[in-house]
C-alpha cells in the first residue's frame, strides 16, 4: 500500500483540471481547514455517495503498555469516525458504480 500526499493531489487536480497549482492549493487547503473547523464544532460532514465524517466520545478507560505492562489511564476524548458511502464501497470491493 502507498501513501498518497496532499502535494500529489493537488498535482493531479492542477493537472487533470489544467488550472495552475497556485489556484488549485489554497482550495483545497480551505476545504480541508473548514472540514476539521466543522468537525471541532460537533458537525457531521457528509458528502452523498462518499461518505459521512462526525465526531465520537471515546470514555476514559484503563489502558496497558505493552512494553512495561504497566496500567495506564487515558482521558476521554473525541475522536473522528468515517462512514463510506455507497460510491465508496462498490470502487473498494471491485464493482462499477
Amino acid at each position: 500500500m502507498s501513501t498518497t500526499t496532499k502535494k500529489e493531489l493537488i498535482d493531479r487536480i492542477a493537472a487533470t483540471t489544467k488550472t495552475r497549482r497556485a489556484v488549485v492549493k489554497p482550495v483545497i487547503q480551505m476545504f480541508l481547514d473548514e472540514m476539521v473547523r466543522e468537525l471541532a464544532n460537533g458537525h457531521r460532514l457528509e458528502f452523498r455517495d462518499f461518505g459521512v465524517f462526525e465526531t465520537k466520545r471515546r470514555a476514559a478507560r484503563r489502558a496497558q503498555n505493552p512494553k512495561t505492562l504497566e496500567p495506564v489511564e487515558v482521558s476521554a476524548r473525541r475522536v473522528v469516525k468515517f462512514k463510506m458511502g455507497r460510491l465508496v464501497k462498490q470502487k473498494l470491493n471491485g464493482r462499477r458504480p
